[in-house]
């Protein structure tokens, strides 16, 4: 069990009062809130360390550029990675569009499908569908059960030589299914295929090792997991891209640009990895906060954050099925599921149920949440989504409830 008591001492924001209430957060699956550890690592960089990094011979940039390189070696051995098999970039939308904009035109072309998933973000399904239009190759839909899980054996069914590319979500930011991504990489390498892990929701919160998963590629936010907005991470298999072309380039991506006399003809030579991925300036503060990060969820284990969402999602699952005329959306059993719920109210408007929250000092999300197929396959207008994190607490749910049900004229 989780000191969550002592935990909660390290996030300031928590003691903010909305509407004159103490704050409840559970709006964790869209940004967490960050420890003063984080906070103190992002002020510490810029009033000890500021300079460029890989650019200079002076003190301060050898300096930064050490500490910038030791980030990639603690972010990967979080996920099971070597240093040189992770690229800092924005967060996981610009990593999955980075994704898909190498591999297009260069090994997914005209003729060749594309899989994603109705459960998946639009940061993991739009890129594809953008570029399909612009490069004539198709992009396929995986269906989801009636439960909310993936629906493996439609998977099968849509799995062919001309599958190039399976991309899904290692966990549901909606529904909150945990998928099997190792049977899906299984599946899809039988085909030749490359695997693309959304881990925006499933690297804060459960135990991941990407070599366990199999995966091919997997993506996700430091702002999620403690760590600051503008610094996301792109984990790749370095055998699936070592001769690729990088999708964005520019200053860091080369190690030199030879060119003809008349400079007709420049041909780059792509820099080692991870740089070639890694265009212009980085955050580099945004990275050694995002380290921070790991070492908080590190002391606590991951283990440890799992099954303590478990706990509050089970509290609040019986709640809301207490309070009746309640829809949960997504699974039912909290070991197949991130810490996070979903639901819908029976004659109430999402935006008003969250709006109703948050007068009560909760913070919670509504509307689609960048899912919109997933909530047309549904068959709903959206859904109120409540999204825990290690600071919360069985109180926090219980008070939660209180709320809902004296919005809906109901005893908990």
């Amino acid at each position: 069990m989780l000191d969550v008591s002592r935990i909660r001492q390290d996030f300031p924001i928590l003691n903010r009062r909305v509407y004159g209430k103490r704050l409840v957060y559970f709006d964790n699956a869209a940004t967490s809130q960050r420890p003063v550890q984080v906070i103190e690592a992002i002020r510490r960089f810029y009033s000890e360390y500021n300079a460029n990094v890989h650019r200079g011979f002076h003190w301060l940039s050898q300096e930064a550029s050490r500490l910038y390189e030791d980030a990639h070696e603690e972010v990967a051995k979080f996920i099971g990675a070597e240093w040189d098999e992770v690229a800092f970039l924005r967060n996981t939308t610009e990593a999955l569009n980075l994704v898909a904009t190498t591999l297009a035109g260069s090994l997914v072309g005209r003729g060749d499908r594309v899989l994603v998933t109705l459960m998946d973000h639009h940061s993991n399904m739009l890129p594809w569908l953008t570029l399909s239009r612009r490069l004539g190759f198709r992009v396929d839909f995986v269906d989801i059960t009636e439960e909310g899980y993936l629906d493996y054996a439609d998977l099968e069914s849509k799995l062919a030589k001309d599958v190039k590319v399976v991309a899904v979500p290692h966990a549901s930011n909606v529904v909150g299914t945990i998928n099997d991504v190792r049977r899906v990489a299984k599946l899809a390498h039988e085909y030749g295929a490359l695997v693309v892990i959304d881990g925006a929701q499933s690297v804060p919160h459960i135990p991941v090792d990407v070599k366990e998963l199999d995966a091919d590629f997997l993506a996700f936010s430091g702002h999620k997991m403690l760590g600051p907005m503008g610094i996301g991470v792109l984990y790749y298999r370095k055998e699936a891209v070592r001769d690729l072309e990088p999708g964005m380039s520019g200053g860091g991506t080369i190690k030199t640009v030879p060119c003809s006399e008349d400079y007709r003809l420049c041909s780059p030579r792509w820099g080692d990895l991870p740089w070639k991925f890694e265009a212009g300036t980085p955050n580099v503060a945004g990275a050694l906060g995002l380290v921070e990060a790991v070492r908080y969820l590190s002391r606590i284990g991951m283990t440890n954050v799992m099954e303590h969402e478990r706990s509050l999602v089970r509290r609040m699952m019986d709640g809301l099925m207490g309070l009746g005329g309640i829809r949960i959306l997504g699974p039912l059993k909290p070991e197949d599921r991130t810490g996070l719920v979903s639901f819908v109210v029976k004659g109430y408007h999402h935006d008003a149920v969250a709006a109703g929250l948050d007068v009560m000092g909760v913070a919670v999300r509504s509307g689609l949440h960048c899912a919109h197929p997933l909530h047309q396959r549904l068959g709903i207008e959206g859904s109120v989504r409540a999204s825990f994190y290690i600071y919360n607490t069985l109180e926090e749910v219980d008070y939660f409830l209180e709320c809902l049900g004296s919005i809906l004229g109901r005893q908990t």
